[in-house]
């Protein structure tokens, strides 16, 4: 098909978008509506795995050991941790350095409230290492084997959390998956209906065109090309919106919520219109070829 053949089709397709106006702006409000809500959804997913991923590997998982250990049992496990080949980092935290660093966060407006400790450390048992693995997913695997071995007490890490986030991560999925599919049908059954109306008024012409040796694929042409017009015009219009949503919304809670909007680990714009933009354009397009091209096929009769 050359460039003159092309700009036919999609003059045409323009032609028909203009004599069915009501069901086009019905077609495009509606995949604007159904790309505006996976929009918002995704937005929420990658943000929540943002944070999952955040908490991951910011948090790390705390190592403490048995009452009465020694150091030499101590160092043991030390060097066990530090020869395991998924341990990107490990810190150790003596007993005295874990009371140290609680009466700065606790005593630090009123220390003569720690004197009475002076002589008596509460957080005697409290050493621990603080371990970051190179890739989480080992997490589950290290954290066993850990706990399997002697002299550890107790491993903590952020299994509650991650997992809270993960099930709201896939509530959301399969949230917006219902809806999406409601809303993909709304689309497809508008469009067909706006190219079937389309075919009903140029019945005639298509009939003078294939008369004059007017392939199948030229006459369909312009009724695919209509329906992939309006997919992308109804899913160009929610992207702008979010796009510029997204930002002042982000910056509204970094701004009003201080410490808080400050310690959430947000999505940037770039990485959130990096996975929205092609899903976007792609479901909008889909929809818009899948309707024209079941219309063509019940009611295009070439």
């Amino acid at each position: 098909m050359n460039f003159r053949t092309v700009r036919f089709c999609l003059n045409q397709g323009f032609v028909n978008i203009k004599r069915n106006k009501l069901f086009s702006l019905a077609s495009i409000g509606t995949i604007a509506a159904c790309v505006f809500l996976i929009s918002v959804i995704m937005a929420i997913i990658i943000n929540v795995n943002n944070m999952e991923t955040y908490i991951e590997q910011k948090v790390g998982i705390n190592i403490f050991f048995d009452k009465g250990i020694s150091q030499e049992e101590i160092d043991v496990i030390g060097k066990k941790i530090e020869s395991n080949s998924t341990v990107k980092e490990f810190t150790y935290t003596s007993a005295d350095e874990a009371w140290e660093n609680f009466k700065k966060d606790y005593f630090e407006d009123h220390p003569e409230l720690a004197e009475g400790f002076k002589d008596d450390n509460p957080l005697a048992d409290s050493a621990s290492y603080k371990v970051f693995l190179k890739d989480i997913e080992n997490q589950e695997t290290f954290v066993k084997e850990m706990q399997e071995t002697e002299g550890v007490r107790e491993v903590q890490y952020s299994s509650t959390t991650k997992n809270a986030l993960s099930n709201l991560g896939k509530f959301l999925g399969y949230a917006s998956a219902a809806l999406i599919i409601i809303l993909l049908g709304v689309g497809i059954f508008l469009i067909n209906n706006m190219v079937m109306i389309g075919i009903s008024v140029r019945k005639n012409e298509i009939h003078i065109m294939k008369l004059i040796g007017a392939t199948n694929g030229f006459v369909r042409a312009p009724f695919v090309l209509e329906g992939v017009v309006i997919g992308v015009i109804g899913s160009l219009i929610p992207l702008g919106i979010m796009r510029v949503a997204y930002g002042r919304i982000i910056s509204a809670i970094m701004s009003k919520f201080g410490v808080l909007g400050n310690n959430i680990p947000f999505a940037s714009n770039a990485d959130i219109f990096r996975v929205l933009l092609p899903l976007g354009l792609g479901i909008g397009a889909g929809i818009g070829l899948i309707g024209s091209a079941l219309s063509l096929r019940k009611h295009l009769k070439v």
